[in-house]
């Protein structure tokens, strides 16, 4: 394991570890979650715990503290688009994507002709289409959509040196007993609740009960609303969200493959169960522009672990269909364009009852 850049202490590198999915949905969180650090060896208490984890907040090795919510699940869809912007013009065409408040993160890639991706988030599919017509009318450009045919995994762990190093602390089983519920439109406290909780949980002994008193409702209704939403997939998990850059992880790559269609769905969960790759998509191909249909998601600390994890994405590949050098690529990223996060707000009022 590779030693983080940032200048973590044990308990830190624990909190990093043991924590980036599967805290504890109960109303004092921290106290289980500090014992069950001091079971592994980090004594801690359940005060000093959850005062470290604001430090690391507020210095920026966390990006938040809360639940991850899966937006596809509240409603409306995202959907990833390439184009080209003339070397020339890159800024203006960067400037005039970014302009568009549907264009959520933007990133400046490594590759011949299509050297720009982003992402469009909208409450509607139909909508899709027109911010597409909009961006190509005002660029010049045409773009490419290519949005998810399936979803093999989403879930990054960084790791680092130190205590829990697998990762494998998980209290996601503590909180109230709560049945799944089939409907997919929210209720407009559900509604609020999401949209409180979006942007992270309050860094306090009792995160669930300070989102409660800001909605206006019980701590206990709280409690069992987002352990509901873990069950529903509206929420992904619960816990710390690193900061991967500020770990080290700054080599971003976006692994393309050109994957035989009879065995691409037999490639993509070997793909998605290496730990290291942090997205895994099947996407369309566009003829004479874009042959690959599958995405890989890697991040590394260097060059080198890059190239060798890339390697290892290559060799699962290899075990189902002759790979040749023209079949795959890396995109990395060089440059970050826009980054505002899944405005969820439009998306969650166009599914509430």
């Amino acid at each position: 394991m590779i030693q983080a850049d940032a200048d973590l202490s044990r308990l830190d590198r624990a909190i990093v570890n043991a924590f980036q999915g599967g805290f504890p949905v109960v109303e004092r969180p921290f106290e289980p979650a500090a014992a069950a650090l001091r079971d592994r060896g980090v004594d801690v208490t359940a005060s000093a715990l959850c005062e470290r984890v604001r430090l690391l907040d507020d210095e920026g090795t966390l990006s938040r503290f809360g639940a991850l919510v899966n937006a596809e699940e509240i409603g409306g869809t995202a959907t990833l688009v390439a184009m080209h912007a003339p070397p020339e013009r890159f800024d203006e065409v960067a400037e005039q994507v970014n302009a568009h408040r549907e264009v959520a993160h933007n990133y400046e890639r490594e590759h011949p002709h299509l050297n720009m991706w982003f992402v469009v988030s909208v409450a509607t599919e139909s909508r899709v289409d027109e911010v597409l017509a909009e961006i190509e009318a005002e660029t010049g450009q045409p773009t490419y959509n290519m949005p998810k045919h399936h979803e093999f995994h989403v879930g990054a762990k960084f790791l680092l040196d130190g205590p829990i190093a697998e990762g494998d602390l998980d209290l996601s089983h503590l909180g109230p007993d709560v049945d799944p519920s089939d409907e997919r439109m929210l209720t407009p406290d559900e509604r609020d609740l999401i949209l409180e909780i979006q942007g992270g949980l309050p860094i306090t002994e009792t995160p669930y009960a300070d989102v409660a008193d800001a909605l206006g409702q019980d701590p206990a209704w709280v409690v069992e609303t987002i352990k509901r939403f873990e069950l529903e997939g509206k929420v992904r998990r619960v816990g710390v969200i690193p900061n991967h850059y500020a770990l080290g992880y700054s080599e971003n790559g976006m692994t393309v493959w050109n994957v035989p269609d009879d065995v691409v769905m037999e490639v993509g969960p070997e793909i998605a169960a290496l730990d290291f790759v942090t997205h895994c998509y099947r996407r369309p191909r566009h003829e004479g522009v874009w042959p690959y249909n599958f995405f890989a998601m890697t991040h590394g600390r260097s060059k080198e672990e890059s190239d060798a994890r890339i390697e290892r994405v290559r060799e699962v590949m290899s075990d189902y269909w002759e790979v040749a050098d023209d079949d795959w690529d890396t995109l990395f990223s060089t440059r970050i364009l826009k980054k505002t996060g899944i405005r969820l707000d439009e998306r969650a009022d166009a599914h509430t009852e």
